[in-house]
């Protein structure tokens, strides 16, 4: 019988490929989601690969009081395709061109490293999988207040079609020919 020595958590964490956080107590994704804690198990790829996209991501798409759960999508979306050996290699190359601290940097580096390879493939694919999973979640809609489609719900027009209560209301004769003797 062999005794194993202990991993160190870090290292664990890196080989099983684990992308986690905290959900922020107030926020529109914790009125849906069951808990405050999330995790993405990354298939192909290692945790600092997953933590240096989520970076990637959020600097494409900055939205600084969006839950980072939402920027998960992403990444777990570039996991699942970089099973493909093509899209693995290119996404595994394109993190190593930002830089091996790239997700520690501030902003501004970030961009710039991110300027420095958005001819590449790379890039093209990393900011069309950012913008296609971020924005058609459940998490942005609930966080910019987006209630989705409506046709499923009766449609538009008895839901919200005219919720503008920012607008000041329309006198009827000025609504336009037809209406109110115009």
């Amino acid at each position: 019988m062999s005794i194993m020595s202990p991993i160190p958590r870090r290292t664990f964490l890196a080989a099983s490929g684990i992308v986690s956080g905290l959900l922020a107590a107030g926020g529109p994704l914790s009125l849906i989601a069951p808990g405050r804690a999330w995790a993405l198990e990354m298939k192909v790829l290692t945790s600092s690969q997953g933590a240096a996209l989520m970076s990637a991501a959020r600097t494409i798409a900055p939205h600084d009081d969006l839950e980072d759960a939402a920027y998960a999508l992403v990444v777990k979306a570039i996991d699942a395709a970089a099973a493909d050996g093509h899209v693995r290699e290119m996404v595994v190359s394109g993190l190593a061109g930002l830089g091996a601290n790239f997700a520690a940097q501030t902003e501004g580096a970030r961009v710039a490293a991110l300027k420095t390879v958005e001819k590449s493939e790379f890039f093209q694919f990393l900011r069309s999988s950012t913008l296609a999973n971020l924005y058609s979640s459940a998490i942005a809609y609930a966080h910019f207040g987006y209630e989705g489609e409506a046709f499923s719900k009766g449609g538009y027009l008895t839901r919200g079609f005219n919720d503008l209560h920012w607008l000041p209301e329309v006198p009827l004769q000025d609504s336009g020919p037809g209406v109110g003797g115009g």
